[in-house]
């Protein structure tokens, strides 16, 4: 096992991660920029390291200051959170390279399915249901509207090294097809550097379902079920469940199965999550992200399984212990991700917590690296932290959760807990009836977008 690990992330990841390290008995060493100086992880690590300006570039994203901070404090392992470095493979060499873990896969699986294309071409290698689409990088001295016709309009324009819905675009026709191709170029180029894009079908009303898997590296793979995270706005989830309202047994059984079977054909080690559209009982692989989701609690809850600690057993050579058969699902689990946002307009609102008061009780977790007086920083993403709710039944977790949006307060800045507050109350969410496009319509028809 490891003696120490440094935590290259901030926030509530980082201290999630802080936490199983001091439950294995590990020692931690947190990193930060100059505005995170007084964040929570960095209190309670037992070393900590500036590691340069509030710019991610220059901090969180600057491989040679944590290089600097591993060897200053003799830190014989990295866990990337995610975000950041988390799926950065030159990161991983350079790690293994200095003989320092990268607590996380190798670094050919993070670079393969870090490349879309390639990951659709590795999924479909290793008998996971893809959605039809091109076989490769549409160039510009392609035909692009007869590979469109062949697939069947509407189509998808996607960037092939993007994510966060940047440089994707629908084509609902052959009209818009220029235009989608060159938009979608355009956001690629400026987001991530390479303006390659493939296109896929564009499904009408799917939901986005994700499975949980968990490797060693040797051939050993289990999965742990899916999340359900359909409710999304701008192609970022909001709300994520477990287990999905829209599966049974039978079919969360059979897709479970393809997926662990083909991640111990990969030999793949540590956790991951294999992303599918689902839609009339069909699952159709979109992507696979190489590292700890955000909304990894959700399984956590269900399953009992810490994923985190899980992950660094593994790093550290272990073989996995957990068995599919040892894998039960007990109950229902939702999170909200609680935004330092206007509930109605989403623009970003830093600032200082003037009150804090989280929720709690039975069958409540609340991640977050804040506190009463903290000041939440302008440089980087919107989180608070997350809310999650475990019940006996999913009727049973919608009633808690009602319960924990009327006692979570956090004052002195806007907060997207209002929009929770009316997205438990409302039927169809009630029902489980929604799809990747519901958020959007309803905060369309709501007058928020």
């Amino acid at each position: 096992m490891f003696s120490k690990i440094l935590i290259a992330n901030r926030g509530e990841i980082a201290l999630r991660v802080l936490r199983a390290c001091k439950e294995l008995g590990i020692q931690t060493v947190a990193v930060h920029s100059t505005a995170d100086a007084d964040a929570m992880h960095v209190r309670l690590a037992d070393e900590s390291v500036c590691i340069g300006p509030p710019a991610a570039r220059d901090s969180y994203l600057n491989i040679p200051q944590l290089l600097a901070a591993c060897e200053i404090t003799g830190a014989d392992a990295v866990h990337p959170g995610y975000g950041f470095l988390s799926e950065n493979a030159r990161f991983a060499e350079i790690l293994e390279a200095h003989k320092i873990a990268f607590i996380g896969p190798t670094a050919e699986h993070i670079r393969i399915m870090g490349d879309k294309i390639e990951a659709k071409l590795t999924a479909k290698s290793l008998g996971i249901p893809v959605v039809p689409g091109s076989d490769g990088a549409v160039t510009p001295s392609d035909d692009a509207h007869a590979i469109a016709a062949e697939i069947g309009y509407p189509v998808l324009v996607k960037a092939a090294a993007g994510g966060g819905g940047r440089g994707m675009k629908v084509a609902l026709s052959a009209a818009d097809l220029d235009t989608a191709l060159s938009t979608a170029r355009s956001e690629a180029k400026a987001a991530f550097g390479d303006d390659a894009l493939y296109m896929e079908k564009y499904l009408g009303k799917p939901r986005h379902i994700e499975i949980q898997v968990l490797g060693d590296g040797r051939g050993n793979a289990i999965h742990l079920g899916e999340r359900d995270c359909s409710l999304q706005r701008r192609h970022q989830k909001v709300w994520e469940e477990a287990p999905s309202p829209a599966l049974n047994a039978e079919s969360r059984k059979k897709i479970g199965e393809v997926v662990a079977a083909a991640m111990r054909k990969l030999k793949y080690r540590g956790v991951g999550t294999i992303e599918f559209l689902y839609e009339n009982g069909e699952f159709y692989f979109i992507e696979m992200n190489t590292r700890l989701q955000v909304e990894h609690p959700v399984t956590e809850m269900i399953t009992g399984i810490d994923l985190v600690n899980e992950q660094i057993r593994i790093a550290s050579g272990a073989e996995l212990q957990i068995r599919q058969e040892d894998v039960t699902f007990e109950g229902h689990a939702i999170e909200c991700r609680i935004n330092a946002e206007n509930p109605r307009t989403f623009a970003p609102s830093p600032g200082r917590i003037s009150y804090y008061h989280p929720p709690g009780g039975l069958g409540v977790r609340v991640d977050s690296g804040v506190y009463q007086g903290y000041k939440i920083p302008p440089h980087y993403d919107s989180l608070i932290g997350k809310l999650i709710v475990h019940g006996r039944n999913r009727v049973e977790c919608m009633m808690r959760l009602r319960r924990c949006l009327d006692e979570f307060v956090v004052d002195g800045i806007d907060s997207t807990i209002p929009l929770f507050r009316d997205l438990v109350d409302n039927q169809d969410i009630a029902n489980g009836m929604y799809d990747i496009h519901w958020l959007e319509k309803y905060l369309s028809e709501d007058g928020t977008n």
